[in-house]
């Protein structure tokens, strides 16, 4: 199928030159660090993977992620490389990825971290796939997924590691991303106080005392210096809120036929580097900053995340499409789990 795509592909890229000679397009990317960052530098692998084809990508980097979409939505980017709280607004099915717990699994009581990224991988081959139905899931109206990465756990990080419970959360300053609303309804249905903050800001408010809890992986441990909002008394508790991911957003009318075909198969073929590289920054974090849960405490917050996704979900803020899609992909994984012989989910 893949060989069929790419000659779909090819012959598409010359009906495309032939009709205009286009100039490169702009890949705008996010990257905290800019040019020196890791997820910028794995772009280039991707220009690179995209010249065989016939595409040429001119990548442009931003360190703010909103300066980001404002610019793919006023046409100064031709598609975009960011956090999947920032693409949903293009994609929600894609996106319900990163909705609370969705793709963790639990097995025999307890988180099962391999098997949640084993979720993941499932899904991101699934979106790469060529079908009619696929295409149906990835395109919305003038824009395309045509790319997801896994990015890490998001993990609860606390200026004060006696914050370990739920019921510690209440009266929290708990950052908040204003775009994603699942968020600031997870903070106040526990009694936290949702602080509005940006991928810009966050880590700055957090180390300088402003905020309680935070929420974010392991790889935004070193280059945003969260060790210094830590300190002495905090932790990063070892509990996964939901796996993270970056997407691709392009906006089909400035990209020949079938790219986004090619582009998904490209980014499913990164799954394993790039969870190298989420273990490797997950061994990198210092023993001592590391709060671990045991297995009891883990298992009755997982089943509670499970039933708060669900009442996100009927509130209309997470999309249904895509959670019916997880939940399927979760009960291949894990087809012993109690949830797979409900209509949770489903309907």
């Amino acid at each position: 199928m893949l060989r069929q795509a790419r000659n779909a592909f090819a012959v598409s890229i010359l009906m495309w030159i032939s009709v205009c000679a286009q100039a490169a397009q702009n890949l705008c990317v996010y990257d905290p660090l800019g040019t020196n960052g890791y997820l910028f530098n794995i772009m280039k692998d991707y220009t690179i993977a995209m010249q065989r084809y016939g595409v040429s990508l001119e990548l442009k980097p931003y360190i703010n992620e909103a300066l980001l979409v404002e610019d793919y939505a006023a046409g100064r980017c031709d598609a975009f490389w960011a956090t999947a709280f920032r693409t949903r607004a293009y994609n929600p099915v894609t996106a319900a990825i990163d909705s609370l717990g969705a793709a963790i699994i639990i097995r025999n009581s307890r988180i099962d971290i391999n098997g949640s990224y084993d979720v993941l991988h499932k899904l991101i081959q699934t979106f790469a796939a060529q079908s009619p139905k696929v295409s149906k899931l990835v395109i919305n109206g003038a824009h395309e997924v045509t790319g997801i990465m896994p990015l890490g756990i998001a993990y609860p990080i606390v200026k004060d590691r006696s914050i370990d419970s739920i019921s510690e959360i209440s009266g929290k300053r708990i950052a908040s991303f204003p775009y994603d609303k699942s968020q600031a309804f997870l903070i106040r249905k526990y009694g936290g106080i949702p602080v509005s903050v940006d991928t810009s800001n966050f880590h700055t408010l957090f180390n300088n005392g402003s905020l309680d809890m935070i929420a974010a992986p392991s790889i935004a441990y070193k280059p945003l210096e969260l060790g210094k909002g830590i300190g002495s008394k905090g932790a990063i508790i070892r509990f996964p809120l939901m796996l993270l991911t970056y997407q691709m957003i392009t906006n089909r009318s400035k990209f020949p036929d079938n790219f986004g075909v090619v582009s998904r198969e490209f980014w499913a073929s990164q799954f394993d580097r790039a969870l190298q590289l989420v273990r490797l920054t997950d061994s990198e974090v210092p023993v001592s900053m590391w709060n671990d849960l045991d297995a009891s405490k883990s298992f009755e917050y997982a089943l509670k995340m499970r039933e708060t996704r669900i009442e996100i979900t009927q509130s209309g803020i997470y999309d249904a499409r895509g959670l019916r899609i997880i939940k399927r992909i979760r009960c291949k994984v894990n087809p012993a789990d109690a949830e797979c012989l409900t209509k949770s989910e489903e309907e």
